[in-house]
């Protein structure tokens, strides 16, 4: 769900360095082959097991981006409320009704944005917002659900009874929505997330019906045991950290750290809790605690997407792509641009962790071909190498071409903004399947790293273009000297400045350009003790 975004910004971010800096040999490539099945509807945000090559979709909605209007936004004939299997080899799919079900699993199973882990022949859902025909208003649901994947497949196949492969519990530990669920061994984590209940409304909770928004703002663990028949949960004590895991509508990603340990990172995400803006950082997790990465800026793909995690042991590099979705920032013709609505986006990126733990953004050669992606889910090729938390084995896939898997569903936009325009014709779910393989071996890819996301001081110069009025803002990891220096298309030195021993922050300074006569290029470098950063400055007077 998205807050009330007023205010628009656009900043063109461009280092003064050559362009071949920029890019880097491509570990590999990727492809997207655009598969059609008849009769198949759009979906978005939804959750899916799979067994022996079929898949069962479970909840999500039918529409497109949630409209502004309360009694409009998740209304229950966008309800998803029906199991859906689907052969993408054959081109088949089948559905069956969740109405042989209990009320308490079908409101469940007719959520959005339900957390889910398959685990064996299990899917497990976990929370998940909507409409409940039964108490006559929305809520955050607080129920696991248990999914025996491959009897149900078979059921709404073969239009037998699918009530016997449910079960249900109830928690208040699981009433979360926009949360992610994922595994480091054998203690499931559910990760960020929100308790949301009343109608949405873009005005804020005290406007019209209302509405309570609680940020679960923490990691909760705990061990699930299942035989079958009963689940057992046994709680351990959750990570809160209202900073730094007040997130949700992101991806978290299962992760091989350079030491060969299984973790996670949690991957932007939104809202700060001081701007309606997605995060910009990362946070690792790991068996033992959590530490944010304050030395990697994710400028691509904020909202939750269709993501691929890849581990090249031999290298120790760890590699995630992101496809598609809503940023705050998107590349035009090779300049970093920012747009504070937040817009849909056509970028498809990689984020790789080197072997001693630093991380870096690259931009892909190819893109998504429309605004398509957020609430988008990546279902996996079964008969990859995986690690035992689905972290894809690189250098296992020796064949020039591998299929991975295939990308379905999310929201299909007609324009990069269109929230305060939306009247429900604007965006829609995708029905689209895209078939993902992955090209090794070609040493001619190239892949555009986005430098600014490797940098500390994270300089920023807005608006830009601009009239020679300017705000300069960079943060310090550390106290230092820091040398502004600005050079004019020439290279000429038109101002030197020295600020003494700066504290650690973020630092904001008001600029602008002396005797101004005509517009042009300039060039600003922030030098500190331990960093440099340039940016190129357009002004128009």
């Amino acid at each position: 769900m998205m807050n009330n975004i007023t205010n628009f910004l656009i900043l063109i971010l461009v280092s003064f360095i050559s362009k071949n800096v920029y890019s880097q040999t491509a570990p590999f490539r990727i492809s997207l082959e655009p598969i059609n099945i008849e009769g198949l509807g759009g979906l978005q945000s939804f959750a899916f097991g799979q067994h022996n090559g079929k898949w069962l979709l479970v909840g999500g909605r039918l529409d497109g981006l949630h409209r502004r209007q309360p009694f409009a936004s998740f209304d229950q004939a966008g309800h998803n409320t029906q199991l859906i299997v689907i052969d993408p080899f054959t081109k088949q799919k089948w559905t069956s009704p969740l109405t042989s079900l209990s009320t308490e699993l079908q409101d469940q199973l007719s959520s959005t944005n339900m957390e889910f882990y398959q685990e064996g022949k299990y899917l497990y859902l976990i929370g998940g917002y909507g409409y409940s025909p039964t108490f006559d208003d929305h809520f955050t649901y607080s129920r696991l659900t248990a999914i025996d994947v491959a009897s149900v497949i078979q059921a709404v196949i073969n239009h037998s009874s699918i009530t016997p492969h449910f079960r249900q519990i109830i928690d208040p530990q699981f009433q979360v929505t926009g949360g992610q669920l994922e595994k480091i061994n054998n203690t499931f984590y559910l990760v960020g997330g929100q308790k949301f209940m009343g109608l949405y409304n873009p005005m804020g909770p005290d406007h019209g019906p209302g509405f309570t928004q609680e940020y679960s703002n923490q990691i909760r663990k705990f061990i699930l045991n299942d035989n079958g028949d009963k689940i057992n949960i046994q709680h351990l004590p959750s990570i809160t950290d209202t900073a730094q895991l007040h997130r949700r509508d992101f991806n978290v990603v299962p992760q091989i750290f350079p030491d060969g340990g299984e973790g996670l990172t949690a991957f932007s995400g939104v809202f700060q809790t001081k701007a309606d803006l997605p995060y910009l950082n990362c946070v690792n997790i790991d068996s033992v605690t959590y530490q944010p990465n304050r030395n990697f800026t994710q400028y691509y793909n904020h909202y939750h997407c269709a993501k691929i995690p890849l581990y090249a042991a031999g290298k120790h590099e760890m590699h995630n792509l992101f496809f598609g979705g809503i940023a705050q920032y998107y590349d035009s013709l090779g300049t970093l641009v920012q747009d504070n609505n937040v817009p849909f986006v056509k970028t498809i990126a990689r984020v790789t962790r080197d072997a001693n733990g630093s991380m870096a953004e690259y931009k892909l050669p190819i893109e998504m071909p429309t605004l398509l992606g957020a609430g988008s889910e990546f279902i996996p090729n079964e008969q990859l190498s995986t690690y035992p938390n689905g972290v894809i084995k690189l250098d296992d896939l020796l064949d020039d071409t591998t299929q991975l898997g295939y990308i379905f569903g999310g929201i299909s936009s007609t324009a990069a903004n269109i929230f305060w325009a939306n009247e429900g014709d604007l965006s829609s779910a995708s029905s689209q399947l895209f078939k993902v393989n992955l090209i090794k071996n070609k040493t001619s890819a190239i892949d555009n790293i986005n430098k600014h996301s490797t940098g500390t001081l994270k300089l920023m110069v807005y608006p830009n273009p601009n009239d020679g009025h300017m705000i300069i803002e960079y943060q310090l990891i550390q106290s230092s000297d820091v040398k502004m220096i600005l050079l004019n298309h020439d290279g000429k030195k038109l101002e030197e400045k020295i600020f003494r021993n700066l504290p650690a922050g973020k630092h904001t300074f008001n600029k602008k350009i002396e005797n101004l006569s005509t517009g042009g290029v300039y060039y600003l470098t922030i030098k500190t003790k331990y960093e440099t950063a340039k940016q190129k400055i357009i002004v128009e007077p």
